[in-house]
């Protein structure tokens, strides 16, 4: 006796041997059914055993139903009596079933069994009750090691499904995950699906690190169980459950935050088939899942009547279930049962149909898969087509792409950002990054190997060390990403290369971003200044010849203080012209010396006291204030230049240096080398190579080489150590600058850079900056070659304006009280004529003598002696003919 006739007799006994009842009805799809003579003619037996307390069963049953309906009603010569067996998801049932239609009603062929087991076991009781009765099965999976050649996949098989689920991780850059699965007699073998999934990952460099079962659903269980996944490496997860099962799994996983940024969930089919029979509650909930659902046109005229007609009967049929849409279920019995009803008139039913529609046993694998997203209480699609991608349609016209990123707008309306921010963020949060470091830098500032003697641990510090931990921290912000430095010694360039070979995964030092690195990885954007520069010696700006005294002020400020000295010593000298004969007396030639001595000894000397005008004093004041500022200045000017000449480059530019034909030098490591021949168009031979800062400065100073080109960055820092020697030329060659380097698609590049436009923005960049680059300041490096020290005349214009202003007011007040106001000398002269005259007329008419004798005078002085004390020099000249005598005939 085999298993199959032993697990028979023993369903027989448990059920009270129902076969040998004789009386049951067909109708409740119960095994109790009467022996029946369907050999009459025209008639067709046709055998379907179905798991009817399932979703697949029903849909199934209804779908067939429809078909022989269809086909009875055509007013055939033959008629189709199907027998319906309701196996319950038990193989031994489905054994007994078959066993019946086959012995009892005759049947020519068995459709059914959504499940292996249930299909071996009706194949195993059909080869024994006959030899020729096919058995359509609509498992997913068949193994290859067959009990029976009666036995046809009628659906296709789960390898391109599993193909699709390979090619979503290889998109998201994935290569490592775990597979979650139930042992349900319900679901395809997991042997089989394990098989099939790694065959496929290996066409894509994937690989199954870990096989996860389900053993238990209660709520505690399920938790520890998760709690384990947590604990790994790998957060992608694909799993293979029944629909309530997955609902459970995905819940729980929410509880443990493991349904977010650095998780990943892949559906199969085995929960997104029956995505159209799920609660809208339930849908939601599974918000995140991507999947992949076997596909079937939808939206064809013959699907849309054939929808419409299959929810009226299975309504009727199954009056308590909630949601009537048919799916793949439906269409794949429908098709199947129309399969063998074009067969109908061949003698050989199994034959006929193996002929034509069938290869290996099996139908035609599907090239098509649908790749759905849970969004709200729905779910999106896009299609992945073997051998040519991802795609948003079907259609001939429809584009096809390696990347899931074709299907942004297809899967993700609502959230465009979730397939890019997943692939992200899942590939290297599992292992540690194996993070690269130049142990060689010529710039301790941005990178420094220590060691410690009394561990041998190697440690690192310095300006890019430090901003790759603080991007790091930023963009992994659940702390889940761990990483290891390891030194590099060699080129950078070679380090770079690491990075593509596997080695590293990332490399963090003063790394270029250059064009031709990207052929090996990825970049950040640039952490610091891009640029490169050319450092040279510095000579003094100004010359040490005998003309020197003239170089603290511009010709402008010179041309200004001599205008403005002699206008001041005018004002003065016309204002006290009057009062002072050594200013009037003299020939014109000695005027002018007096009026120039005057005005610039007022630059060192005070000629206060010998000032008689309120207004020249006023003048003076003004003046002798801004003189002192002005020699002040120039002492001081004039001093610094003698003590601490300005610098300037020695070579102006690139171009000198070219014409000069002159050797140039480069540090060790640097792409510069290829720069300097490639863009700058410098001879091979006049490039030499240095290993340390000493080495470029003792070139330059020996004049080994005439300069020497470093990144922005490095030159600030060798400017810093070396700022009384050497300067950069004015002008900066664009290059990249330094960045990170990563591999190939890696994931979380998007949030580096996000973290490093954050350390920028918050100044976090420059207190790092300050810390280990900006150590020491250096001015002279910083200024502008034209700015040579000396004094401007804008530094002392408003100065100037003052007292020309002041001098000019004075001017002004002079010349309206000499032309509006009577002068002294006029007012004495009026008066001696009037007293002369009144003298006069009194000798005419006066008969009687009077001595007339002014006071203090001697008798024999002259009238204008008299006068003398009131009188000027020129009352003496106009007077000097009027003498006064006393008439002897008047005399008493």
């Amino acid at each position: 006796m085999n298993i199959v006739s032993y697990l028979v007799l023993l369903e027989v006994i448990s059920l009270g041997s129902p076969l040998f009842h004789g009386n049951g009805a067909i109708a409740d799809g119960s095994l109790n059914s009467p022996v029946v003579n369907d050999e009459r003619a025209g008639t067709i037996s046709i055998g379907a055993i179905f798991d009817e307390t399932s979703r697949p069963g029903k849909e199934a049953k209804v779908a067939i139903e429809m078909v022989i309906h269809d086909f009875n009603s055509a007013g055939e010569n033959q008629i189709l009596l199907p027998h319906f067996r309701n196996s319950q998801g038990k193989p031994v049932r489905a054994a007994l079933a078959a066993k019946d239609l086959i012995s009892r009603h005759g049947v020519k062929a068995i459709l059914g069994a959504h499940t292996w087991d249930e299909t071996s076991a009706i194949a195993e009781a059909a080869s024994e009750e006959a030899h020729d009765v096919p058995v359509l099965s609509f498992a997913d999976s068949i193994p290859t090691t067959r009990i029976s050649p009666l036995v046809l996949q009628a659906t296709p098989s789960q390898e391109v499904q599993m193909n699709a689920v390979a090619a979503i991780i290889q998109s998201w850059g994935l290569n490592q995950f775990t597979l979650i699965y139930e042992n349900s007699p319900t679901l395809s073998s997991p042997d089989l699906i394990i098989s099939q999934l790694s065959q496929s990952l290996q066409q894509t460099g994937g690989e199954l690190s870990h096989i996860f079962a389900l053993t238990s659903f209660s709520l505690k269980s399920l938790q520890k169980e998760l709690n384990q996944l947590k604990k790994q490496k790998h957060k992608v997860f694909i799993i293979h459950t029944t629909p309530e099962s997955g609902y459970l799994l995905y819940q729980n996983a929410k509880k443990l935050n493991m349904t977010g940024d650095g998780y990943a969930w892949i559906a199969t089919n085995s929960i997104t088939d029956l995505f159209h029979s799920i609660s809208p509650k339930k849908l939601t909930s599974m918000q995140g899942i991507v999947g992949t659902k076997t596909y079937f046109p939808e939206n064809s005229p013959q699907f849309q009547d054939f929808r419409k007609r299959f929810r009226s009967k299975f309504r009727s049929i199954y009056p308590d279930e909630e949601f009537d849409e048919p799916g793949i279920f439906a269409s794949q019995a429908y098709n199947a049962m129309l399969n063998l009803l074009n067969k109908r008139n061949i003698t050989n039913l199994f034959q006929g149909i193996l002929a034509t529609d069938f290869t290996n046993w099996k139908v035609a694998p599907a090239k098509v898969v649908e790749i759905v997203n849970v969004i709200g209480k729905s779910y999106q699609s896009g299609y992945w087509t073997e051998g040519l991608g991802f795609s948003e349609s079907i259609d001939d016209e429809a584009l096809h792409h390696t990347s899931m990123k074709i299907l942004n707008e297809v899967l993700w309306p609502a959230q465009p950002w979730h397939t890019e921010r997943r692939r992200r963020i899942l590939a290297d949060k599992s292992e540690p990054l194996r993070v690269g470091v130049p142990a060689e830098s010529l710039f301790r500032q941005f990178v420094e190997l220590k060691e410690d003697p009394k561990t041998n641990a190697t440690s690192f510090d310095g300006f890019s060390i430090k901003v790759f931990e603080e991007a790091m921290k930023l963009a992994d912000v659940n702390n889940e990403l761990t990483y290891n430095y390891t030194p590099f010694y060699g080129e950078y360039n070679e380090m770079v290369e690491q990075i593509a070979v596997g080695t590293f995964d990332v490399v963090a030092g003063d790394v270029t971003i250059l064009e031709e690195r990207y052929k090996y990885a990825d970049f950040s954007m640039p952490y610091t200044e891009s640029g490169m520069v050319l450092i040279v010696p510095v000579r003094s700006s100004l010359p040490n010849g005998k003309w020197l005294f003239l170089n603290p002020f511009t010709k402008e400020m010179w041309g200004v203080l001599v205008a403005i000295t002699v206008y001041n010593g005018f004002a003065v000298w016309l204002i006290e012209r009057n009062d002072n004969n050594e200013f009037r007396s003299g020939t014109v030639w000695n005027q002018i010396g007096t009026l120039f001595w005057l005005a610039f000894s007022t630059l060192f000397t005070l000629h206060g006291n010998r000032l008689h005008s309120n207004l020249s004093r006023m003048a003076m004041v003004v003046w002798l204030f801004v003189a002192l500022i002005v020699v002040q200045s120039y002492t001081a000017t004039l001093a610094s230049m003698l003590t601490a000449p300005r610098l300037v480059p020695t070579i102006k530019d690139v171009e000198t240096l070219k014409k000069m034909n002159a050797p140039v030098g480069y540090c060790k490591g640097s792409f510069l080398k290829s720069y300097m021949i490639k863009a700058l168009d410098f001879k091979d031979a006049n490039i030499k190579k240095y290993n340390s800062t000493r080495a470029y400065a003792d070139a330059l100073n020996s004049k080994e080489i005439a300069g020497i080109f470093l990144e922005v960055p490095s030159a600030k820092v060798f400017l810093a150590q070396y700022c009384k020697s050497f300067t950069k030329t004015e002008k900066t060659f664009k290059v990249g600058g330094f960045g990170f380097a990563f591999r190939k698609n890696f994931s979380m590049l998007p949030d580096i850079n996000k973290a490093i436009m954050n350390i920028t923005e918050s100044g976090k960049l420059l207190e790092l900056e300050n810390g280990y680059i900006n150590s020491e300041k250096c001015l002279d490096a910083d200024s502008d070659s034209n700015d040579d020290g000396r004094i401007r005349l804008n530094s002392f214009s408003s100065l100037f304006g003052i007292s020309g202003g002041i001098s000019t007011i004075a001017l002004a007040m002079f010349a309206l009280n000499y032309f509006l106001c009577p002068k002294p000398d006029d007012a004495n002269l009026v008066k001696a004529n009037l007293i002369e005259r009144w003298l006069h007329l009194g000798r005419q008419l006066s008969a009687k003598v009077v001595n007339v004798e002014p006071p203090r005078n001697p008798p024999n002085a002259t009238y204008v002696e008299a006068r003398q004390s009131f009188s000027t020099v020129s009352d003496v000249e106009s007077l000097e003919d009027h003498t006064y005598a006393p008439d002897p005939h008047n005399q008493v």
